[in-house]
C-alpha cells in the first residue's frame, strides 16, 4: 500500500527549529548530569548522561541529515540526497547499541562493589533530566511518524525519559534505605531497554540501505497487477526498492504478447497508472520484450538466468 501518514506535516523550517532546541537542551543536561554523577558517585546518573550525550550527537547528525536530504539531485548523486537520513538513523541506532553494551559492563562492575552514592543529587538531576527528556520527546513526537531519522531520535529521548524516572526511583531508595546496589542495577536495566529499542528498530534502515523491497508493499501483488494488464504475457527481472524512506521504485522486464506489442505505449501507461494508484510506486522503469524474443528461464527477481533463446 502507498504511504499515508494520515496527519498534517510539519514544514522543514519548523522541524529544524524543534531539533535545534532539543540539541541545546540535551547539551546543557549532559554537562549537568556528568558533573552531578561525578560529585554524587552515581553511575546511573553518568549512564543517563552518556545516553543524553548520544542523544545530542544523534540530534546533530539528524539536523545535518535533514539539511542535506533537501538538496536536489545532481551529477554526483543522481537519485538525490534523501537516503542520508537513513544513514543517520543507522548511525544513531548503532550508537545506542554500543552504549547499551558499555553500560551493562560498567553496571556489572559496580554491582560487585557498590560505591557510596549521594541520593539527593541523583534525585534532583534526575528530575531535571526527566523534564528535558520529556520536552525533547514532545518536540520530535509529531515528526517521527514521517521519518526513520527522527524516529531514531524520538526513541532515544523516550528511553531517556524512562531512564530518568528509574534514576529518580533509585536515588529515592538510596536516600531512604541506603540500597547502593540499586544504582548499578538500574544502570543495567536502562542498558537492556536501550538495546531492546535499538535492535527492534535498526532492521528498517538496514533493509532500505540493502535495497530491500518496501515492507508495506506486497511484491507478489505488484507482479500480479502488472500481469493482469491486457497484452502482458509475463514479467521477470523485477527490482522493487526504496529510493528514499517514503519513495518506492520499481524496474523490471515486461513480456508482451504479439497484439500487446502493437499497443506498447498504452500498456506502459496502464502499468504505470496501476503502480501509482494501487501501490504508491511513482518511479518505474519498464523494459519491454516480445514474447517470441523474450529471455528464457529468467528469474522473477534479480537479474539471473538472462540468456536469450
Amino acid at each position: 500500500m502507498p504511504h499515508d501518514s494520515g496527519h498534517a506535516h510539519i514544514d522543514p523550517k519548523s522541524g529544524d527549529r524543534r531539533v535545534s532546541i532539543a540539541i541545546w537542551a540535551n547539551a546543557l543536561l549532559t554537562v549537568a548530569q556528568i558533573v552531578g554523577g561525578i560529585v554524587s558517585g552515581s553511575l546511573a546518573l553518568i549512564a543517563d548522561a552518556l545516553h543524553n550525550f548520544s542523544d545530542m550527537a544523534s540530534l546533530v547528525i539528524a539536523f545535518a541529515a535533514r539539511k542535506i536530504a533537501r538538496r536536489p539531485a545532481d551529477e554526483r548523486m543522481t537519485f538525490g540526497y534523501g537516503r542520508v537520513e537513513i544513514v543517520a538513523a543507522l548511525i544513531n541506532y548503532t550508537t545506542l547499541i554500543l552504549i547499551g553494551f558499555y553500560l551493562i559492563y560498567e553496571g556489572g562492575m559496580r554491582m560487585i562493589d557498590p560505591p557510596e552514592v549521594a541520593g539527593w543529587t541523583v534525585v534532583i538531576l534526575g528530575g531535571v533530566a526527566l523534564v528535558v527528556d520529556t520536552l525533547t520527546a514532545l518536540l520530535t513526537y509529531s515528526m517521527q511518524r514521517d521519518s526513520v531519522n527522527i524516529r531514531a531520535l524520538f526513541l532515544h529521548n523516550l528511553s531517556d525519559a524512562l531512564a530518568s524516572v528509574a534514576v529518580i526511583v533509585g536515588g529515592t531508595l538510596i536516600i531512604i534505605y541506603d540500597m547502593r546496589w540499586v544504582d548499578p542495577a538500574i544502570t543495567i536495566g536502562i542498558a537492556l531497554y536501550i538495546l531492546y529499542l535499538a535492535f527492534t528498530e535498526i532492521g528498517g534502515p538496514i533493509r532500505t540501505l540493502m535495497l530491500g523491497s518496501p515492507p508495506d508493499i506486497d511484491s507478489n501483488a505488484v507482479i500480479q497487477t502488472m500481469r493482469d494488464v491486457e497484452g502482458v504475457a509475463d514479467v521477470h527481472h523485477v527490482h522493487l526498492w526504496q529510493m528514499q524512506e517514503h519513495e518506492a521504485a520499481l524496474d523490471c522486464h515486461v513480456v508482451l504478447t504479439d497484439s500487446g506489442w502493437d499497443g506498447i505505449e498504452g500498456i506502459k501507461t496502464a502499468i504505470k497508472a496501476r503502480l501509482t494508484e494501487q501501490f504508491g510506486i511513482g518511479h518505474s522503469s519498464l523494459e519491454f520484450e516480445h514474447e517470441d524474443r523474450a529471455h528464457q528461464d529468467a528469474d522473477l527477481y534479480g537479474h539471473g538466468k538472462s540468456d536469450k533463446s
